[in-house]
């Protein structure tokens, strides 16, 4: 799933890029601006963001205010903490897909198209209901982890113990790995 989420948002990036480059190179340098490339980079625009939610929500990765972490030394504290935020998580996804789903049906109902190139709009209409439903349940799937581990059907919890003065994130991590290599490298 990871690796689905890493080269599917690697290429969305990609795409807008590029469609923010060519537009630059031809508005600017050469006065002929594209008509339409607004309207075809508006897609993967929308998706990058919506799956870049949706991917912060299957890693937990979510930003947060977690301060009471700093105050609760055991992990089914934490674990709890997490649980009760991952509820009220879903309460507000679910309202919102509830807001998202009304404007799904009504962007299925009057199926709009773009004004220059007449693509279909529900392309990017519908990432908003698809992407929270996706939050939704990677939401619940971290849920179940924590309730799992409060219950005592886990042994660990969802997430290791963490350092609140050193926390352990993937960029701490990469960091970690790119001085250790110059270290290898390096003879003073």
């Amino acid at each position: 799933m990871e690796r689905l989420f890493r080269y599917t948002l690697t290429l969305l990036i990609s795409t807008v890029a590029i469609c923010q480059f060519i537009q630059v190179i031809t508005r600017y340098l050469l006065e002929t601006p594209i008509m339409g490339l607004e309207e075809v980079a508006i897609i993967p625009t929308i998706w990058l963001y919506i799956l870049g939610s949706v991917n912060a929500s299957r890693e937990d990765t979510q930003i947060r205010a977690n301060v009471l972490d700093i105050f609760l030394k055991s992990d089914r504290a934490r674990a709890l903490l997490q649980a009760i935020a991952d509820t009220v998580s879903i309460v507000v996804s679910i309202w919102l897909t509830l807001w998202a789903w009304d404007y799904f049906t009504y962007a299925l109902r009057v199926d709009k198209e773009t004004p220059t190139l007449y693509l279909p709009t529900i392309l990017y209409e519908s990432a908003l209901f698809l992407g929270l439903v996706l939050m939704i349940a990677f939401t619940l799937w971290h849920l179940l982890r924590n309730l799992a581990f409060l219950f005592g059907f886990r042994q660990r919890p969802d997430h290791a113990p963490a350092d609140p003065d050193y926390p352990e994130t993937s960029e701490v991590h990469e960091f970690r790995v790119l001085t250790d290599s110059q270290k290898d490298t390096s003879h003073d």
